[in-house]
């Protein structure tokens, strides 16, 4: 029997685009965010859309897709569930093409590995239309004459290299180009190094072969990446003869908050309440909530106390360091191949050195700055007193009235919308937010209320009535 068939990629009828019409929206970056909001425009045939991405095909953090490794939000926080369970592009729907759906029926997974979310993400972006991989977006600028945003960009072949020059105009722009790996300032010279065996975590993959066949392996960094990493390396050391070193600023390692009320904060209540607070008060909530999301899941502490425990069975303590509260002041190369780190523990008053023969900088990703691309438009921006991009409730840059244009961003805006900004569960509902905004209308109709938690005094919760029944869409129009 032949598996079912991919869904059909073709929209309800749309104008034929020419040329030198303008569009209704160019994206640019094709993450899961903007994957998202592609797949969620998909069906509303009157929106001509583009997806721009430099690199040649979908990716998502291929250096971290270890063994086993899950994501930590549900399955249910697909591209387009959480505003659209009906979607052609659920998770679920790539299972069933897959022939996969009994098996994961069977195998009672709420959160799912990373590797399969990538997999999943990869189907949707080789089958949905609209999306042009290999193409480096390198300007965008308005062009009052036209009342339209110009967007270059330069179409590149199979190896990365320049291959043709383009154009296309556009009446609104999304902007979704991610994070970027982070690396501490003392640690930048020999990341940049040939040959240092320094690395982010984003490239651990990569370099995993060589990491187990180094004598001593230090990973810094004590978020769930790191933990990941250190377990991995862990799991394929000699008992004994770990030479393992982990370290990080953080107290403690310290489990992430995982709580029904705590993920509260993932829902769109919370964006809605972080938003109408002013600047400051939303800069140090921020700060405070970081074990919201930069801890470690309770599953990775669990199985790394149990991998260490077993390395205790016959006898004596495995070789391997596990230190928080510890930053790295300095760092310097010791002859060419080994790395020695100038080590402070604040709360001590104390300071150390290590030597090591490999580095594994697990410390995070930082929102990519819009500038680079939008440079253009830096004239019309608005900021905010940290100079930051202003950002409304809907995802639209504040810019200069004389702009008629919008630009939205996604993942840019954890300053005006909360830590949920990068969250995998918010971005359906994101991108229903920004087509809602688009097309003036109510393409997706979203939930008035998401949470039991009220935040804040003054906000006032849209509690639908118990005695009105919701209006249901029907699944399927079986009038003749």
């Amino acid at each position: 029997m032949n598996p079912p068939p991919t869904p059909d990629p073709t929209p309800t009828p749309h104008p034929h685009h020419e040329p030198d019409a303008p569009r209704d929206l160019v994206g640019i970056g094709i993450g899961p965010a903007n994957l998202s909001l592609a797949a969620l425009a998909h069906p509303l045939g009157d929106l001509d859309t583009a997806f721009y991405d430099q690199r040649p095909a979908f990716a998502w953090h291929p250096g971290l897709l270890i063994e086993g490794a899950t994501i930590q939000v549900p399955f249910l926080a697909d591209l387009v569930t959480l505003a659209d369970p009906t979607s052609p592009w659920t998770f679920l729907n790539w299972l069933r093409s897959r022939e996969r759906l009994f098996p994961f029926y069977f195998a009672e997974r709420f959160h799912i590995q990373r590797a399969e979310y990538d997999a999943y993400c990869r189907w949707v972006s080789e089958n949905l239309p609209g999306l042009h991989f290999g193409h480096q977006v390198d300007a965008v600028r308005w062009n009052p004459e036209r009342d339209l945003f110009e967007v270059d960009f330069t179409q590149l072949d199979t190896d990365g290299e320049a291959e043709a020059l383009g154009r296309t105009y556009t009446r609104n722009v999304v902007l979704g180009i991610g994070t970027e790996p982070y690396v501490p300032e003392p640690l930048k010279p020999l990341v940049e190094a040939l040959g240092v065996p320094v690395l982010h975590a984003a490239d651990y993959l990569d370099h995993r072969a060589a990491l187990l066949a180094a004598e001593h392996v230090t990973v810094v960094g004590l978020g769930q990446s790191g933990a990941e990493i250190f377990l991995d390396l862990l799991r394929n050391r000699p008992a004994g003869r770990e030479k393992l070193h982990w370290l990080g600023r953080t107290e403690a390692f310290a489990p992430m908050e995982y709580s029904k009320l705590g993920l509260e904060h993932f829902t769109p209540d919370h964006t809605r309440y972080f938003h109408a607070l002013p600047e400051s008060a939303r800069d140090r909530l921020v700060t405070g909530q970081w074990q919201l999301h930069k801890g470690i899941d309770a599953g990775t502490i669990a199985a790394l106390h149990d991998e260490l425990y077993r390395r205790t069975l016959h006898g004596g303590w495995p070789d391997a360091v596990l230190t928080p509260g510890v930053r790295v002041r300095t760092a310097g190369r010791v002859a060419t191949t080994k790395v020695e780190l100038h080590l402070e523990h604040a709360t001590q008053d104390s300071r150390s050195r290590l030597t090591t023969d490999a580095v594994v900088l697990a410390t995070g990703y930082r929102e990519r700055p819009l500038d680079r691309v939008l440079a253009g438009l830096d004239p019309y921006m608005r900021r905010d007193g940290q100079e930051r991009p202003r950002v409304d409730e809907d995802y639209r840059l504040v810019l200069d009235p004389s702009v008629t244009g919008t630009v939205y961003v996604q993942n840019a805006e954890t300053h005006t919308h909360g830590i949920g900004a990068p969250d995998l569960g918010l971005a359906a509902w994101r991108g229903a937010i920004i087509l809602n905004s688009l097309t003036g209308r109510e393409a997706y109709r979203l939930p008035r209320r998401t949470a039991f938690t009220t935040f804040g005094l003054t906000q006032r919760q849209q509690v639908p009535s118990p005695r009105e029944a919701p209006a249901l869409t029907p699944l399927v129009d079986d009038r003749r």
